[in-house]
């Protein structure tokens, strides 16, 4: 698990956006980075790098589903609110830095921070976010062990004892509260939390 806090290992979203595409498709571990993150307090464990240790996610999530390193890595970096836990959660970190709001989107009503706002993440990620990776056969079965190990701050997952998890559950609640509001028509149960894989 070393080679997930070296900095040789970070990749930037250009690097994984190009093709080819360095991240492998096969199942593994990866975890976030940023250089700042207002609200959250990252962690040190890169020395002499500007990348603070923020979220580990796994790919796939359970057995059985098709997803890989390389498509969850890209749909974090180019999805929406609504498909990725991570965008989610830097939007509701970053809404007031960034203008964000939760809205809901197409004919699903998903919940999204809207085109303007997913590319403000995106342009926001492009200079403040690094990605390492590792493969692991069953990543589902060790990922409470190493989130445990490595506490992210923005892990909610087998991760209720960090400090921050309390408060950044009531950002994410205030985020949805928000775009329910009376002016969206939005139900109670409109907004389906997506995973934290």
């Amino acid at each position: 698990m070393d080679k997930l806090s070296e900095a040789e290992a970070l990749h930037s979203r250009q690097d994984v956006l190009s093709r080819p595409c360095p991240v492998p498709a096969v199942p593994g571990l990866y975890v976030w980075y940023f250089t700042d993150l207002p609200n959250a307090p990252l962690r040190e464990v890169l020395p002499a790098a500007p990348f603070r240790l923020a979220y580990i996610g796994i790919a796939p999530g359970r057995a059985g589903s098709l997803a890989t390193l390389r498509s969850r890595i890209r749909q974090h970096l180019r999805g929406n609110a609504s498909t990725s836990t991570l965008r989610l959660t830097l939007g509701c970190l970053l809404g007031s830095a960034l203008g964000l709001r939760l809205e809901p989107t197409g004919p699903t009503r998903r919940l999204t921070w809207g085109s303007e706002g997913e590319l403000a993440l995106c342009r926001w990620l492009d200079l403040n976010a690094r990605v390492a990776w590792i493969a692991c056969a069953e990543p589902w079965v060790v990922e409470p062990e190493i989130v445990q190990g490595m506490e992210p701050p923005l892990n909610l997952h087998h991760n209720r004892g960090h400090p921050f998890n309390q408060e950044l559950m009531e950002f994410r609640r205030q985020a949805r509260r928000a775009a329910r509001g009376p002016e969206t028509g939005l139900a109670s149960g409109g907004f389906k939390e997506v995973s934290d894989d």
